[in-house]
């Protein structure tokens, strides 16, 4: 899955689509991106590898959020609004808890939707496909694989 999603992310920001990262607080009010991100790169964390083929780039932006949904209690809304954002492609782990609330809260904003099925994931494939697909059938999000989704159609669409 973080394969996928390191080369979705490539072909994005060719495209023009900026990134944002969206990451839990862990309860750390006094968090800091960046530090989080450090954590997962120096302190041999079990994620690490897969911190370093996502990590962060400069022009990229963040949102530290307290609880599951990207939305709740976040900047994240005013942040889309600014970039002029109408269609999100949503991502990450885990799939049947974050990306699923995120996804919905997206949905009721009005937001289009992609959710590639290979660029989500949850501690089990069963508990994966099930939240593919209710954002497929529920959220009307676009589930396929980020490698048939037309970036360019996306940009100009949005």
């Amino acid at each position: 899955m973080a394969k996928q999603l390191a080369a979705l992310k490539q072909r994005a920001k060719a495209a023009g689509i900026p990134a944002i990262y969206v990451n839990d607080n862990f309860g750390r009010w006094q968090s800091d991106f960046r530090q989080v991100v450090q954590h997962c790169l120096e302190d041999g964390v079990r994620g690490e590898e897969i911190a370093r083929l996502l990590q962060p780039e400069d022009d990229d932006y963040f949102v530290l959020k307290p609880k599951h949904s990207a939305f709740y209690e976040t900047t994240l809304d005013m942040l889309l609004r600014y970039l002029g954002a109408r269609t999100l492609i949503m991502t990450g782990i885990a799939g049947n808890i974050c990306v699923l609330f995120s996804a919905n809260d997206a949905y009721i904003r009005d937001y289009g939707l992609f959710v590639p099925a290979d660029c989500v994931a949850s501690n089990t494939k069963e508990e994966n496909d099930y939240a593919i697909e209710q954002m497929r059938k529920i959220l009307k999000a676009d589930t396929r694989a980020s490698t048939a989704i037309d970036l360019e159609r996306i940009t100009l669409a949005s």
